[in-house]
């Protein structure tokens, strides 16, 4: 008698379990998260980047853009704001760092509440980079949104003195509310010539300049390309 009322505990026990656990999973997948240019991402184990900017594409897909180098096709990708609601999309194409150094996610819409507003940024199109002499903003997970001169074309990418660091690679660029950029990286050395001095704070403009990639450009490659994001616009 014993013997049978302890397995008939430890049956219930168990059942207890298996449906908290159910019941666990189902809440995680519930879960929404808000997500736009400037937002933090995490994309699988390898880094933590910025969302460039978030939209549709021809196909209804909700997709968004970041930094290649920030990972492979086919990572995961999760929003830092919420790492406990798990994936809420995949890496559906990345250059891995090379050519325009740029990444398609492909968002779960379900999962993704989309957003034009990241703290003091707004994305509401996009235009062509501006010329040297003009003001240009960037909004990255690390430091923020920030705005300084815009140095103009520079070899395969442009240049700004805008402030950033390490986890704002894929950070929007914006002139006003259009997005013109995607930014890539600091300048650390030219020619043999070694300089790095990172930004830590945006209040101290003597930093290196950060390059970015024209948006217009990758737009153009993904729509020849024809791959998930072609006919993408911000949201």
């Amino acid at each position: 008698m014993s013997i049978a009322r302890s397995s008939l505990a430890s049956g219930l026990i168990t059942a207890a379990i298996a449906v908290g656990t159910l019941t666990a999973g189902t809440a995680s997948a519930d879960v929404t998260v808000p997500l736009g240019g400037g937002s933090g991402i995490v994309l699988g184990d390898r880094a933590i980047c910025s969302l460039t900017t978030i939209g549709y594409d021809d196909a209804g897909r909700l997709v968004g853009l970041t930094a290649g180098h920030c990972a492979p096709t086919g990572t995961k990708v999760a929003a830092e704001v919420n790492r406990g609601a798990g994936p809420v999309g995949t890496v559906a194409y990345s250059d891995n760092g090379r050519d325009l150094d740029y990444a398609v996610i492909e968002f779960d819409p379900a999962r993704v509440v989309p957003t034009r507003t990241v703290g003091g940024s707004t994305i509401a199109g996009t235009a062509p980079a501006p010329g040297p002499g003009a003001q240009v903003c960037v909004n990255g997970r690390s430091t923020g949104f920030n705005c300084s001169i815009n140095w103009g074309p520079f070899e395969e990418v442009t240049l700004s003195q805008t402030c950033s660091n390490h986890g704002d690679s894929g950070g929007p660029i914006t002139a006003g509310d259009r997005l013109v950029g995607m930014l890539q990286g600091g300048i650390i050395g030219y020619d043999n010539i070694s300089f790095d001095f990172p930004c830590i704070t945006p209040a101290n403009p003597l930093h290196s300049p950060a390059f970015y990639r024209p948006i217009d450009q990758i737009l153009a490659d993904i729509n020849i390309a024809g791959r998930p994001g072609a006919g993408y616009h911000p949201i």
